[in-house]
């Protein structure tokens, strides 16, 4: 029982890998935006309450100067504050907003930065991927090509974009990226 326990475990991690090698990042593969696509409501009039039991940390200058830069590449791509929630919980997840560089023994394959992207799945150069305006950009690129974005759940817009073998795990985040875009949107 252990043994297929395990190999279906080894299974879905291999798929999971598989997906972020063979996928990259999803605006990789759309340069322009299809003549019929409909513009998307530039505000959003509730906020959806945050999904399950939720976490925090206390941020240090560094991770609160990223959340900031998070927030600036969001308004400089023309995003709503959603973005920058859903993109600052995935930050907080993948990174806990630390700009992370190759970690030896403990990365996660070719992971960098804020996002943890991968050179090898198409985000960019391990210089551009640890600059927080290209990493955030890069996947606002990605969440902008997931139809719907705008109104589905944080975790499942994240998930879409970073290909996760934890897909679950950017809910818990919500609260504080929403706390942290209202704090620092309007400064």
């Amino acid at each position: 029982m252990n043994t297929i326990f395990r190999k279906s475990m080894l299974s879905v991690a291999g798929l999971a890998f598989a997906g972020g090698v063979f996928a990259g990042p999803i605006a990789a593969h759309a340069a322009t935006p299809a003549a019929d696509a409909k513009p998307a409501a530039a505000v959003q009039t509730t906020a959806p309450k945050p999904q399950g039991d939720q976490s925090h940390i206390d941020l240090n200058d560094e991770q609160t100067a990223n959340a900031k830069a998070i927030i600036a590449a969001t308004k400089k791509a023309g995003l709503p504050e959603r973005a920058a929630v859903i993109s600052i919980a995935t930050s907080l997840q993948e990174s806990k907003l630390e700009n992370l560089g190759h970690l030896g023994d403990a990365n996660d394959h070719d992971s960098l930065g804020l996002f943890q992207q991968r050179p090898s799945s198409g985000w960019g150069t391990p210089e551009q991927i640890t600059n927080p305006e290209y990493s955030t950009t890069a996947f606002l690129k990605g969440l902008k090509q997931v139809d719907g974005w705008q109104d589905m759940p944080l975790t499942d817009a994240a998930q879409t974009v970073q290909v996760s073998a934890y897909p679950d795990a950017y809910a818990q985040w919500e609260q504080q990226a929403t706390d942290l875009v209202g704090q620092y949107w309007n400064s």
